[in-house]
């Protein structure tokens, strides 16, 4: 029983840092989940988060309140699924309710509007660095760099839905590699 608790502890304590240190959402999250998960507590590999990632992606809500969903049910069940899902968004929580006391001072505070710029600067320097990261654990052959680079044109020019760009991916994937007679 203690055992348990302490992994439900952990599991929070893990996704709370996460949750705090985050700016940006969930693809900001990325990098430090991956770094947490794989590299700190081996709760995960490479390939397993990767995988985790995409799921994640797949279903509604944000990916890395999912991610510690998923991360959180692998390793604990349902009530780790709940700790790690406490964990991430609390720091959130707690953060807009100041945010939300205090809007008509922070609005006009020039300091903190050109911090925000920064921030909002690295946040795509960290999305960026995730999706490399990604990149080269998922495209393996150039099969899946021609799906990575239409999937990246068809959602950055808004053609189709996000949705209708997994499923196309992963259809193209399936006959793809069937033809080819390859167990990928």
């Amino acid at each position: 029983m203690i055992e348990k608790l302490r992994g439900y502890w952990k599991l929070f304590t893990v996704f709370f840092r996460i949750g705090l240190f985050t700016f940006g959402g969930g693809f900001a999250m990325m990098p430090l989940i991956e770094r947490e998960v794989v590299e700190v507590h081996g709760w995960a590999k490479q390939d397993e988060i990767l995988d985790i990632f995409a799921l994640a992606q797949s279903v509604p809500g944000a990916i890395g309140i999912n991610t510690a969903v998923f991360v959180g049910l692998r390793l604990h069940g349902l009530l780790g699924a709940v700790a790690a899902l406490i964990g991430v968004i609390t720091p959130s929580v707690i953060i807009i309710l100041i945010i939300a006391q205090l809007f008509s001072q922070f609005q006009s505070n020039l300091h903190l509007t050109r911090a925000f710029s920064g921030v909002k600067a690295a946040v795509i320097g960290l999305i960026a660095a995730a999706a490399l990261r990604a990149a080269r654990g998922a495209i393996s052959d150039r099969f899946g760099l021609l799906v990575a680079a239409f999937a990246f044109v068809l959602s950055a020019a808004g053609i189709i839905s996000v949705v209708w760009v997994m499923v196309i991916g992963g259809l193209s994937g399936i006959l793809y590699y069937r033809q080819r007679g390859e167990s990928k």
